[in-house]
């Protein structure tokens, strides 16, 4: 049985600015390593990796939550074209809890994150998209009180 979200790993170009925006979300640096040789090849189904492996984790979170970065050191690192498209299949996006949305969108707004959406009110909820490292969408969610609990 599940017992909780663990991580997700991306692959980017440029590290540096990947960590940064994780950063500006609330992650912190855990480990900076390269993975290479067989082990990870036979894992990965990666002949001959050589990569950069980031674990980002955010210490905020009530159980372990990270971000992995990947960076091949000796393989080409093609852009997803469509990454952004949120019709095709597979990978969609990531949702990352908040607090107080408005503050967070007002906050990575003057940071230089690319907020993608206006703030939709959805189900008790108020959302948004950002655009993340390599254009993966990251979107933000704040849950509003049920309407009786806000009533007590």
């Amino acid at each position: 049985m599940l017992r909780h979200f663990d991580h997700m790993t991306i692959v980017v170009r440029d590290m540096d600015s990947a960590t940064a925006f994780f950063g500006h979300l609330g992650f912190e640096l855990d480990k900076d390593v390269v993975i290479s040789g067989k082990v990870f090849e036979d894992y990965m189904g990666v002949p001959g990796i050589e990569a950069q492996h980031v674990t980002l984790a955010l210490p905020a979170a009530p159980t372990r939550t990270e971000i992995q970065l990947l960076h091949y050191l000796n393989l080409p690192q093609d852009a997803d074209p469509g990454i952004a498209d949120l019709t095709r299949l597979g990978f969609n996006h990531i949702c990352f809890a908040v607090d107080d949305l408005d503050a967070e969108v007002a906050r990575l707004r003057a940071a230089g994150v690319t907020v993608r959406t206006d703030v939709l009110d959805f189900h008790q909820r108020k959302l948004v998209f950002l655009t993340g490292p390599e254009g993966v969408t990251v979107e933000l969610s704040e849950w509003e009180p049920e309407p009786a609990a806000a009533a007590q």
